[in-house]
């Protein structure tokens, strides 16, 4: 029996990673999309991380070149295709919103135009985003409620959501949006609110670093872990008809009180080393997100596992791994 052959862009990305662990668990063929850039041995270290190097192929593309795309979709012949690539830094979006529109929104449809035109009967999966919310319309969010995106990051990621939907519904792709809700692991990027903490906390245990900066610690986010998110996202794919999902805790939780949690694993007080400054404060704030999962539970069955002090305590653990070897300034 053939195995299936999965394609992820966005696969050196935290949950590209932890996707192409699991389905390579599960005996895919699993190839991703990688844009080259000057950080040469640098870029792949998720991977690494994971073990799975060599496990995976690895395809030059940029999801702003149609070209590359159609050649590797070509090449690939995809059972699944996953798109997570994206400019994926809210503060970020701020700071470059016209490249931000281009990858993360229009670059969903040079993949979408791909998997149309050269292989329609491929499953494709669709990384949105809980910042679609933005200024929450209700005090849970489902797959109901009204979108109102308050990033350039936002916008974008929604522009990606409806135009999966406009080309699963004028095309008949088999297309779902998984709306997820903030996800973190070791493998999340320093500067995701999450592991700036747990980096911080790491630094201030071992003596290279005195203080923690932070904008709005009042923001409460319903956080999950990554490993459980992206089993998520195959699971929507084996569904006989494609839809739309949030996947989600449904807990939410300061940034308080996760920077707590994070100081307490290591026997430090937060009171003792956290700043707060005014100048990391975004221009439009999104004060709360609570995801609603119960359509995915009743769908397939998906629940989340790990909890959020089991996932604080494991990126702590982590950052004190990859800081050991460092010495105290």
């Amino acid at each position: 029996m053939t195995s299936k052959r999965a394609l992820i862009t966005g696969i050196t990305g935290q949950d590209g990673a932890y996707l192409a662990q699991l389905l390579l668990e599960k005996g895919y063929s699993v190839h991703g999309v990688v844009r080259r850039s000057s950080h040469a041995g640098v870029f792949d270290h998720r991977l690494k991380w994971l073990g799975i190097t060599d496990a995976v192929t690895l395809h030059d593309g940029n999801l702003l070149d149609l070209s590359s795309l159609a050649r590797i979709v070509q090449a690939v012949h995809p059972d699944e295709v996953y798109n997570l690539a994206a400019q994926s830094f809210v503060t970020a979006s701020w700071q470059q919103p016209l490249l931000t529109g281009q990858i993360t929104g229009l670059g969903a449809v040079n993949l979408l135009e791909c998997v149309r035109t050269l292989k329609p009967d491929a499953r494709y999966y669709q990384a949105s985003s809980s910042e679609m919310f933005g200024l929450i319309q209700e005090q849970v969010q489902s797959e109901a409620t009204p979108f109102y995106p308050r990033s350039p990051y936002g916008v974008a990621k929604l522009y990606a959501h409806w135009m999966t939907i406009n080309y699963r519904e004028s095309f008949k792709l088999h297309a779902s949006n998984g709306i997820l809700f903030n996800h973190e692991s070791p493998l999340r990027g320093v500067e995701f609110v999450t592991r700036k903490v747990t980096d911080g906390v790491a630094r201030i245990k071992l003596g290279l670093a005195k203080e923690l900066r932070l904008g709005n610690i009042d923001a409460k986010r319903d956080w999950g872990h990554a490993k459980d998110y992206t089993r998520a996202m195959w699971m929507m794919l084996q569904q006989d008809k494609p839809d739309d999902f949030v996947i989600a805790t449904g807990r939410t939780t300061t940034v308080r009180d996760m920077c707590a949690l994070a100081f307490a694993h290591v026997g430090l007080s937060m009171d003792d080393h956290l700043i707060i400054d005014e100048k990391l404060y975004r221009p439009a704030e999104v004060e709360v997100l609570l995801g609603n999962p119960a359509k995915a539970e009743a769908a397939f069955g998906w629940k989340a596992e790990i909890s959020l002090e089991t996932m604080i305590q494991e990126m702590v653990e982590a950052d004190l791994k990859r800081l050991g070897g460092h010495k105290a300034a």
